[in-house]
């Protein structure tokens, strides 16, 4: 943590109004909105919530807990997950939601929420705000959806006012793969809570490892999977989470010898499944700046992670520990050398522990991310300002021809 901030501006000026926008009440961007929204709300901001329906009872909860710090309301509408001509009517509910809220600002995070919030109408009243949260910036240029969806992003970069970025990996991928930031910007890492910095301890009857995220090829699942299965020793692990590819994941597990025992768990919280493993495995090929290793490292447990998207970040000096992604012969390796050395595996976690303790908390994200809205409600009201008084100079000028 860098310490504690002094009283500012966002104090001492009027209470915002706050509207946040997302398609999908799920993972590390949904516990991302909870926490800003908790922590503006602390602060004496409004705060309104446009998202998704959420499934399954871990949502569902998260959702009515979101509603206690949400005074301008949490409004859950049908958001699909492709672009379509379905948006036209969810834009049309998008835009009737936020009229009457009368927020100052509109905050979208991820691909489709940014969307939705850039694209209602122009007005002056409220600035726009864009975390991409990974989101468009995990597909290639090379791909036909990805040349769409970051050809998307360069349109819609016009209609920002505020750029926020949860990692600098972040903003780099956004400069390489859609256009240099030419719009006010900044880098707020996301934070964990003193409370997650409670140690947990594994059951009597943990796995081995455990792995916590969306059940998708982008995870590294099935890499995990295949890791283990080449083992010549006994080992466990249990799969926490729900997701599209969950029966393929399931079908190779089906295959894996013996002794290697794989159960899936469905979703629950983290904390509650990281104390089903002693040791927790995130085999991504790609991600931002992802809250299951920063709550795994608070924690207190070991972690193996792929050097993806902003985890060298978190990790800091222990960086180089981390491995390449989508290789079986090498995650396989760094699990056998972990299990092991516990000695060097614990030691390692005590040092990222208090390297997360000092750098990423939640209290540095809502005071970063409430100062920067504020200086660019301030930035664009000195431009309007400024307009307004050249227009008025003009007209001076232009009746002073007229006179007779």
């Amino acid at each position: 943590m860098t310490g504690p901030h002094p009283l500012d501006a966002d104090h001492e000026k009027r209470p915002l109004r706050i509207v946040h926008i997302l398609r999908q009440p799920l993972g590390g961007l949904f516990r991302h909105v909870c926490d800003l929204a908790a922590g503006q709300a602390a602060l004496g901001h409004k705060v309104g919530i446009i998202s998704g329906i959420a499934e399954g009872p871990v949502a569902t909860a998260m959702m009515a807990e979101l509603a206690k710090n949400a005074s301008l309301g949490v409004h859950q509408i049908h958001v699909s997950r492709l672009p379509g001509i379905g948006d036209l009517w969810t834009m049309g509910q998008i835009n009737g939601l936020v009229t009457n809220m009368s927020p100052d600002v509109v905050h979208g995070h991820g691909a489709k929420g940014g969307a939705y919030a850039r694209l209602l109408p122009r007005r002056k009243h409220y600035a726009r705000f864009y975390t991409p949260h990974g989101g468009s910036l995990h597909y290639s240029p090379r791909s036909l959806q990805g040349r769409v969806y970051l050809a998307m992003e360069r349109h819609l970069l016009r209609r920002t006012d505020g750029l926020l970025f949860e990692s600098e990996f972040g903003r780099k991928t956004f400069e390489e793969k859609v256009a240099p930031v030419n719009v006010s910007h900044t880098v707020v890492h996301n934070g964990v809570t003193l409370s997650e910095f409670n140690i947990v301890e594994p059951f009597h009857d943990a796995a081995d490892l455990v792995f916590i995220g969306e059940l998708r090829t982008l995870k590294g699942v099935g890499t995990l999977i295949e890791a283990i299965s080449g083992m010549g020793r006994s080992l466990s692990l249990r799969i926490v989470g729900s997701g599209p590819d969950r029966e393929a994941f399931e079908a190779m597990a089906a295959k894996v010898p013996d002794h290697i025992r794989i159960s899936f768990l469905g979703p629950m919280p983290a904390r509650r499944a990281f104390a089903l493993g002693r040791m927790v495995v995130m085999p991504s090929y790609a991600e931002s700046l992802p809250y299951v290793a920063l709550e795994a490292i608070a924690a207190g447990l070991p972690l193996i992670a792929t050097n993806v998207g902003g985890v060298s970040e978190i990790f800091g000096p222990d960086s180089t520990s981390l491995i390449a992604p989508g290789n079986a012969y090498i995650l396989r390796g760094a699990i056998l050398r972990a299990l092991a050395d516990v000695a060097q595996t614990k030691a390692r976690a005590v040092r990222q522990r208090e390297y997360v303790r000092r750098h990423f908390s939640v209290k540095d994200m809502v005071q970063g991310i409430n100062r920067f809205y504020r200086q660019v409600i301030d930035a664009k009201a000195s431009d309007e300002l400024a307009g307004r008084a050249a227009s008025s100079v003009s007209s001076l000028a232009h009746g002073g021809q007229d006179r007779p």
